[in-house]
């Protein structure tokens, strides 16, 4: 893949951050980015793997927050990514809160969002995704409007309408940006939603593996709750982790002052740290997907060593553009011929002394 992304960023980041990724957006929905690109090589089949029943041709993925409603992800997928998870999708349309919400920290290479779940609402989304014909796996990150009292019951209706059009479905409670979310991730209201949200799935004709996209900031004794439920309460796995209202100390961006959630490079550790703490609590039988700083080869090979089975990115896409896809692809598979694995199900956990994930 050709990169002419070092000669289009400087024009971009010359616009206000959330333009610049309307643009990119449009960019790939309307064929732009495709014709400049091309397709992406197929990566090699030793990175391909079968999690939580589905088949991805590889572990990485773009993380929600970047197609909120499903505009692009078949171009999202040429690009060379295994999956692509759309959203945060609310069940009626909502603005989210007032602008600028979305800010750049250049010397950080890092973003800070304050975006609150703006979206158009499931129905342009399930209407965009019933017409997908291209091949490749889309999951669907699901919220709670803004003014619900119940929010379970959001929750519930993205589960039995998404379910039919969803190759996953992600429950999104750990958003810093919707006042109260992050109060489900207690055990008590935790255990009365994914009670509630199960329930939705089983009445389903098709019933999509359903996982909980849960936040970095959570305190030990937390940490442990919800690793005990997540397995006891029958869930398909965890995404590891949302953006962070904490801010790691060293950060040189001006912006660094803003508030909502911190995701990008300064997010590395952190979010390592508690996916390799869950993988341990979980004894590696729960599929996990990574998220949180992932800007290389070498990144992705961190978490997939720390227990992860995929791996997602977001905010390295916007500083180095989409030949860092086939990059990263093409790095891990070095990574696992170097340290002498035959498939990658084999180096998921190994960091922790594991060879595989019983999970899988």
């Amino acid at each position: 893949m050709r990169d002419l992304y070092p000669l289009i960023r400087p024009l971009l980041f010359r616009l206000p951050a959330e333009c610049a990724h309307d643009l990119a957006l449009l960019a790939l929905e309307s064929g732009l980015v495709r014709a400049l690109y091309g397709a992406a090589q197929p990566a090699s089949p030793a990175l391909a793997q079968r999690v939580f029943g589905l088949d991805f041709a590889n572990p990485l993925g773009l993380a929600a927050g970047f197609d909120k409603d499903a505009r692009a992800a078949s171009a999202i997928l040429r690009l060379g990514f295994g999956f692509v998870e759309v959203g945060t999708v609310t069940p009626r349309p909502q603005k989210g809160n007032p602008k600028p919400r979305l800010f750049r920290l250049e010397e950080d290479r890092a973003l800070i969002n304050r975006m609150g779940f703006n979206s158009k609402g499931l129905e342009p989304l399930l209407a965009r995704l019933s017409r997908r014909r291209a091949q490749g796996i889309v999951g669907v990150n699901l919220g709670k409007n803004r003014e619900s009292a119940d929010a379970a019951a959001d929750y519930e209706e993205g589960v039995r309408r998404a379910a039919a059009f969803a190759d996953f479905l992600v429950v999104n409670i750990s958003s810093p940006n919707t006042p109260g979310l992050r109060d489900l991730q207690r055990r008590a209201p935790l255990e009365r939603l994914l009670s509630r949200l199960l329930e939705a799935r089983r009445e389903c004709p098709r019933r999509p593996p359903l996982l909980l996209k849960i936040a970095p900031d959570l305190l030990p004794e937390e940490t442990i709750d919800l690793a005990k439920l997540a397995e006891e309460c029958g869930i398909d796995g965890l995404v590891i982790g949302n953006t962070t209202v904490l801010r790691p100390p060293g950060l040189k961006s001006r912006n660094a002052r803003e508030e909502g959630g911190l995701s990008g490079r300064p997010l590395f550790p952190r979010s390592t740290e508690l996916l390799a703490e869950i993988t341990r609590l979980t004894r590696g039988r729960l599929p996990l997907v990574a998220a949180g700083g992932v800007e290389s080869g070498e990144d992705a090979w961190a978490k997939i060593r720390a227990g992860a089975s995929l791996v997602e990115l977001y905010t390295a896409l916007v500083f180095e553009g989409p030949a860092l896809v086939p990059r990263i692809l093409e790095d891990l598979a070095r990574l696992m011929r170097r340290e002498g694995f035959t498939s990658l199900k084999e180096a998921v956990g190994s960091a922790a002394g594991r060879s595989a994930r019983a999970a899988q």
